[in-house]
């Protein structure tokens, strides 16, 4: 059945990871995928939970294609995302590539509302969805839609939540559930509370992105600055020109020092030693995924060749400005350090390539607009595929020759990385000066 996204609620495509100031980011939304049959109720299952017409319901059956997103509250669970999909009995070719869309958001799913039509009961469809949801161990709830139109409850099923979207009855059965196991599954993790005492000062480096429009930051800017406020820290927010008078003001060294990675050349030369310095990426490598295999990743740039096949990976659309982070900075640094050209993939958005086996190394954005659980399902695909993966902190930091201080405060990480190999007098590569990243 067809939703209508609003101009708050876009289909999943990205434009980037500039911050509001109103909304909390989709990255940061549980979301709750709802599947099922044709027809099952699916869209009506969303208005009903919405409270308004966010979709528009039909009773022919195929009507939704692509997977829509509807962003709204549940209290006291929160900000969530809701995905309405195709039905899982499509036919044809166009079925099929549905099918494959609407199975494509278990990737970024946290809970899945399975949708049974009371008319028709419970069947193989079904068997073979919750087989799937079972083993990719995902939170789920089994939903008996259209109960109102049976006269006695069928006598064979799973323990299900009988509903009727259209009558409105056992919703708020549905959100309990919701609730209680949002509750009960959902990890609260936190950029910085581990790293941080109340009332210490953090200071956030964060030169002006020329792709943010005027008067907004960028969106690892704004959640490291609530998430300091949090925890009653005191941020302070400069550019990195004003690096050296914040720090020469402050009467007591800053516990932390967070920059954007593209002034990390920069922010390390003044940065004293004794202060602890990090990255937003990579605070976000650690917030979404896992640092440890990002980490793990960048030992792989030793092993780079002229002419290997790298993949950068951005999970935003945005415009891209002249020295493009992925496009131009990170290729330029990379060839630098290899000694030639290399071949690259590009990507952006929610997907990545179907065969990764032939990529040397996948370089991938801070995720900052992903959800954990998206984040995950990519880093686990390509742990299968056997290739190792960077982010743009880490990478960048490790082609500086600072990885290793931008990782102390995360002992487990640093205890991957290798030492940088030892480069003789006779080495045809020498080691290249890396020029300062223009904010």
């Amino acid at each position: 059945m067809a939703t209508t996204p609003s101009k708050s609620n876009p289909t999943d495509g990205s434009s980037g990871g500039i911050a509001g100031l109103s909304e909390t980011p989709r990255g940061e939304r549980l979301h709750i995928a709802l599947l099922g049959r044709r027809n099952a109720g699916k869209s009506s299952l969303i208005n009903a939970l919405a409270h308004q017409d966010v979709a528009i319901i039909s009773p022919t059956p195929g009507t939704t294609t692509d997977p829509v997103y509807k962003a709204m509250e549940i209290l006291p669970l929160g900000p969530v995302v809701l995905i309405d999909t195709a039905g899982l009995d499509d036919e044809g070719i166009l079925g099929e590539e549905r099918i494959r869309k609407s199975l494509s958001v278990l990737d970024k799913t946290d809970i899945v509302i399975l949708v049974v039509d009371a008319s028709t009961g419970w069947g193989t469809w079904e068997d073979t969805l919750l087989t799937k949801l079972n083993n990719r161990a995902l939170p789920t709830i089994l939903v008996l839609n259209k109960s109102d139109l049976i006269e006695e409850p069928l006598r064979e099923h799973p323990p299900w939540i009988p509903v009727s979207a259209s009558q409105g009855s056992g919703i708020d059965l549905l959100k309990e559930a919701l609730i209680e196991l949002g509750t009960s599954t959902r990890e609260e993790p936190s950029l910085m509370g581990d790293l941080v005492s109340t009332g210490d000062t953090v200071i956030l480096v964060a030169p002006i992105d020329r792709s943010a429009p005027k008067g907004r930051l960028i969106l690892p800017q704004v959640q490291a600055i609530r998430d300091l406020l949090d925890h009653r820290v005191q941020a302070l927010v400069v550019q990195e020109t004003e690096l050296a008078s914040a720090l020469s003001m402050l009467k007591t060294a800053p516990r932390l020092v967070v920059t954007d990675s593209q002034v990390f050349k920069a922010v390390n030369e003044l940065t004293p030693s004794h202060i602890s310095l990090t990255s937003f990426s990579i605070l976000f490598a650690r917030y979404k995924g896992h640092l440890s295999q990002l980490v793990s990743g960048a030992n792989a740039i030793e092993n780079l060749k002229p002419g290997d096949q790298v993949l950068i990976a951005e999970a935003c659309t945005h415009h891209r400005t002249d020295d493009d982070i992925g496009t131009v900075k990170i290729p330029r640094w990379l060839e630098q350090k290899v000694g030639g050209p290399l071949s690259y993939t590009w990507v952006s958005g929610g997907t990545l390539p179907e065969n990764l086996d032939f990529f040397k190394l996948v370089i991938h954005c801070g995720s900052c607009m992903l959800n954990r659980q998206q984040m995950l399902s990519r880093l686990e695909r390509i742990r299968r595929a056997g290739v190792p993966v960077a982010n743009y902190g880490v990478t960048i930091a490790y082609l500086h020759g600072i990885l290793e201080r931008v990782l102390s405060p995360f002992p487990q990480a640093l205890a991957v990385l290798k030492p940088a190999p030892a480069v003789s007098e006779r080495s045809p590569n020498p080691p290249v000066h890396l020029p300062q990243a223009n904010s």
